[in-house]
Formats: structure tokens, sequence, C-alpha cells
């Protein structure tokens, strides 16, 4: 994969190229840039299949640098020293993203999931959805749900409550469907936080608009509108109801 590389700081630009010769042999870096309009340009000519992309870059952002380019074939790692708000939109869109320092485990295997992506398909629809996450309102937000097949964009508002499975995620949404995931129930509940969502349970998460009564039945039950029946850990008793009485 012909890769380019963008960061505002020459140094994190050849620390990265060192490891990619290291240890992803696939990544051949044909161009590096430490500005916006210089990265533009660059991925007009080079036509790359793969992106690094810092995050911060000054008084810009990587997302100012995606919105001037119209055709985003490529596939995207974002690389970010701080775990803010970018990162939460990233996660909305189901990308991929490293922090810096960056771990070389994690760099081969975004490498390995970006190499299977782009083999899949010609328009990189991610890019996309996460452009328009970064532009509505937190009312109408949607979040991708990655499956084997397919990649799925579920409005929050539409999801009753999450389910623990293993290192898994059963989401079960408002039409009745249920999708699983690939990912653990505490990277959701760390997303869905500031948008309401309560950890009533190890293994539950809970979108409050959807619960119907408290049942006092086992010290503690959440009734969902489509009848089912959340547990309510001891420790997140108050928490819990607290959440509901406001």
């Amino acid at each position: 994969m012909r890769a380019i590389l963008v960061d505002d700081e020459s140094p994190n630009l050849r620390n990265l190229e060192i490891l990619l010769n290291n240890y992803c042999p696939s990544i051949k870096v044909v161009g590096t840039a430490t500005q916006i309009e210089e990265a533009v340009s660059l991925i007009k000519l080079q036509q790359p299949d793969l992106l690094f992309l810092d995050i911060q870059m000054g008084a810009n952002t990587g997302f100012d640098l995606l919105g001037l380019v119209p055709e985003k074939s490529f596939e995207v790692i974002f690389v970010t020293a701080f775990d803010h708000y970018g990162i939460q939109a990233v996660k909305f869109a189901a990308l991929d993203y490293l922090l810096k320092p960056v771990n070389t485990e994690e760099l081969k295997i975004a490498v390995d999931k970006a190499e299977y992506r782009f083999k899949l398909k010609s328009k990189n629809e991610q890019l996309n959805f996460l452009l328009q996450h970064l532009k509505q309102p937190n009312d109408n937000a949607k979040i991708a749900l990655p499956q084997q097949n397919e990649i799925r964009y579920v409005p929050i508002e539409e999801i009753l409550r999450c389910e623990a499975s293993n290192t898994y995620t059963f989401f079960f949404l408002k039409n009745g469907d249920k999708v699983l995931i690939s990912k653990s129930l505490k990277e959701y509940a760390d997303l869905f936080k500031p948008k309401g969502f309560l950890r009533c349970h190890q293994t539950h998460l809970v979108n409050p608009a959807y619960i119907k009564s408290w049942l006092k039945e086992d010290g503690g039950i959440l009734l969902m509108q489509n009848g089912d029946k959340i547990p309510v850990s001891k420790p997140n008793r108050e928490m819990v109801k607290n959440a509901l009485g406001k």
C-alpha cells in the first residue's frame, strides 16, 4: 500500500516512517507533509492507498484536511498525542487511531485492518460519515457499527440497550434488531456516557429514554419498554435512581 504521512512535527514523521519501514514491509511511504495545504496537494498528486493523519495540527485539525479532499478512496489511520474530543468522533465512525508514542504492535494491527478494508472497496464511506458526524447536532447523532459484511449506521436515539458478551457487545435496537459488534462494552459505555446512557450493571448499558419502570424485585431491576428486564448491580443502584429521578 502506498502511504502518505501527515503531522505538523517533523520528528514524528521521521519516527513513524522508521516504524513502518521496520515493521510494516507492505507499506511504501510515498510522501510526508507538515502543513494541510501541502498534504492536500500531495494527496491529489500521489493518490495514496493509506493516510496516516495527525488530528491536531496547530490551529487546524486533520478533519479540516479531509474536508478539502473531494474523493476519499484511501484508508485513514489517525495518529494523536491526546485522547480528546476528536477521538470520540473517530470512534463513532469506527475508524482506527493510534496514540503517540506509537506502539509497534498496535501499528501492525491497524495496518493489517486498513489493508483488508482497502481491498473490499473503492470509496471510504466511513470518512464521509466522520465528517458528517462532526457537523450534525448531538440529537441527530449516529454511530457506525462494523459487522463482518457491512457497516451499519444507527441513530443513537434508536439504541435501546447494549449487553456484553465476553469481549463482544450486542446492540438491541428500537426496531427489534440485535446487532453483534466485536468491541467491548466498556468502549461503548465511555462513548455513550455523554449521551446519558446508564451503565447499570457490569454487562448492561441502557438508554434511559426506553426505561418503563423500576421493579423492586431482586434488589432492583429495570423494565424496558420492549419488555426486557435488566439487572441493576448493588454499587450502581443509587446512581441509576438519581439519574432516573432527574
